[in-house]
């Protein structure tokens, strides 16, 4: 099966829109097709540049997408290139070959992005205080839009193409649940009693000089631009508050609550309006003396609430026609109205429930108030200074001076903290992975780092004490152990060789580990989900080839978390075959499969497009 990476954009400022876009394949680089540096590029695709700071912009982006998981530098800027280039060579493919999206479908899914609604709406004040903050006018925001969008039906049509047979869903089947007869016997350490000599420790200690190193250090001075802290510098009036609270009063308020019942008299079961009007009011009159959801369930027309008393749940404006809905806002608790018209009949119509709708006083939320009027105040002032910073940041890579300077906030320090470990702002792994990127550890101001969505951090190195490595005599008991372990490994590891060499030959495992004092496990229908046996061994239990002749196993060998080692031996496959539950998946399986090989064909594709792209990599000098 094909796994997924979910790739989510994480960046700083434009990308909050993005992240809120979520097109698919997230396409994170596009605004470096706005705004690009003098420098010399670091890669080209055609007649798009790449530079430095684009690739620095990326790699933040994946350092704190994958933050955690233990993957190299060098593997996540590798992968952050390669992101920059397909985004590119898909772009250049989709305009060569003419897509287009109407202006309808842009301002449509602009209209109902979540970030640009207020109250389910979308707000044009929202609109503009976002495009303010990042310098841009609409016809550059809509360009972005409508490039994504149009790359996202390329993707789209290509994996939504994908399909899988009835013949790939018994494949799976097939494998997924397949049986596996198993032996295996665990050859675990002994104690070495041998102390190693002087000249082997010294050998030892100078062959592994890596694992005898001081972990790399840094301390970092940082700028920490958080919208709390702006919020608290905001001052407020009481006029100021007050006018805030006007035009907020929806946020203090709860709204009416009205549950309502009718009874519909259908104009499709009466000859003309004038029966089912007088119907109407004949039902009207029953309802004086009896109980409306009784009559409801006898006489009601409509099929869906019949069953319920003619139960229409809580009322909400807009989902009714006009005159049915003015007359059920008009009506009291228990009160019944008169014959409604609509454009299906006429409607008895009940209030079951009623709740009205209560504005807490200023007085009651005078604090909430001011919360929310500090914290509105500050971001538009955040997302100024968050631009300032990064710009200035940028155009003054060597100190944090200039920046402190442009937005008024002084930088801060840490004590010395490693790669896996710190305290502070440094126990955030974000701050640690910029702090240690390569372009950091030269002497450059790092990327905005984005903790949350209301706290940016710049940061640079202030000092560095790169690994070094300790002397033996401090780590002599170290290598002792070591080595006492090692030679246990070894023996082990000579007696599992010798018992894999027998069971080839065709001896019994049972034989061979009696000689051995060894105890042999048997499965003989070993599954996939059998949580008995450790996972390392089911693992190599399931890479063994399938053996040629009844008495040839294959035979395997697998380190254990013990430092002992298993020696696995399989004698036979067992097909699998779907179980009573896999066969009520089976659609199911055959849509996740249909999906899987989407995405492998898209990928093929982005593959074969960058093959025959002009791309240039150039080495930093």
């Amino acid at each position: 099966m094909l796994t997924k990476i979910r790739e989510k954009a994480q960046g700083v400022f434009a990308w909050l829109i993005l992240i809120a876009i979520t097109v698919p394949f997230a396409l994170w680089g596009i605004q470096n097709y706005l705004d690009v540096g003098k420098e010399t590029p670091v890669v080209s695709v055609g007649d798009k540049d790449f530079f430095q700071r684009d690739v620095n912009r990326a790699y933040q982006q994946y350092s704190q997408q994958l933050a955690g998981r233990g993957i190299p530098e060098e593997i996540i800027k590798e992968q952050a290139v390669k992101k920059l280039i397909g985004d590119e060579v898909l772009l250049q493919y989709v305009q060569e070959k003419g897509f287009s999206v109407t202006d309808k479908t842009v301002r449509s899914y602009i209209q109902n992005l979540p970030f640009f609604q207020v109250d389910g709406k979308f707000s044009k004040e929202q609109y503009k205080t976002f495009l303010a903050s990042q310098n841009l006018i609409s016809e550059q925001f809509i360009q972005k839009i409508r490039t994504a969008i149009m790359m996202e039906q390329f993707q789209k049509g290509i994996m939504d193409s994908g399909f899988a047979t009835d013949y790939d869903v018994d494949k799976y089947y097939a494998l997924q649940n397949q049986l596996r007869n198993v032996q295996f016997v665990q050859v675990n350490l002994k104690p070495v009693t041998e102390k190693p000599t002087k000249e082997e420790i010294n050998n030892y200690y100078q062959e592994n000089q890596d694992k005898y190193k001081t972990e790399e250090q840094v301390s970092i001075e940082y700028i920490d631009l958080s919208l709390d802290d702006l919020a608290k510098d905001i001052e407020a009036t009481d006029d100021q508050l007050k006018a805030f609270y006007e035009e907020q009063k929806e946020l203090y308020s709860t709204k009416e609550r009205r549950k309502i019942s009718h009874i519909l008299v259908s104009f499709k079961k009466h000859d003309n309006e004038e029966d089912a009007l007088k119907k109407a009011k004949e039902i009207k009159q029953r309802l004086q003396a009896e109980d409306f959801s009784v009559v409801a369930k006898e006489v009601s027309d409509d099929t869906l609430t019949v069953d319920k008393g003619g139960d229409l749940g809580l009322f909400n404006v807009g989902a009714m026609e006009p005159a049915f809905e003015e007359a059920a806002t008009k009506l009291k608790e228990g009160e019944i109205s008169e014959p409604v018209k609509s454009a299906f009949g006429y409607h008895l119509i009940k209030v079951t429930e009623l709740k009205p709708g209560i504005t807490k006083p200023f007085e009651e939320v005078n604090n909430d108030v001011a919360k929310a009027y500090k914290r509105a105040q500050a971001e538009s002032i955040f997302y100024e200074l968050s631009e300032t910073l990064t710009e200035v940041s940028y155009e003054n890579p060597d100190s944090l001076e200039a920046a402190s300077e442009a937005i008024g906030i002084e930088p801060k320090k840490t004590t010395m903290f490693t790669r896996n470990n710190g305290t502070g702002i440094a126990a955030e792994e974000a701050i640690r992975n910029a702090a240690f990127s390569e372009e950091v550890l030269k002497g450059n101001n790092s990327e905005p780092i984005e903790l949350g969505s209301e706290r940016i951090v710049v940061l640079r190195v202030v000092d560095h004490k790169p690994a070094s490595v300790r002397s033996l005599q401090e780590v002599r008991v170290d290598v002792e152990q070591a080595l006492l372990a090692d030679k246990a490994k070894q023996q082990a590891l000579a007696t599992a060789k010798i018992i894999k060499q027998r069971l080839i030959a065709g001896e019994s495992l049972e034989k061979i580990a009696g000689e051995y004092g060894l105890e042999v496990k048997k499965y003989p229908e070993l599954s996939r989900k059998n949580a008995e046996v450790p996972v390392l061994i089911k693992q190599a239990a399931y890479k063994l080839a399938k053996p040629q002749f009844a008495d040839k196993p294959s035979v395997g060998m697998v380190d254990l978390p013990n430092g002992g080692i298993a020696v696995v031996s399989l004698l036979a496959v067992i097909e699998g075959k779907p179980s009573p539950e896999d066969k009520k998946q089976r659609n199911l399986i055959k849509k996740n499969l249909a999906t899987a090989y989407g995405r492998l064909d898209y990928a093929t594709v982005i593959k074969a497009l960058e093959e025959n792209a002009d791309i240039v990599k150039r080495e930093k000098e």
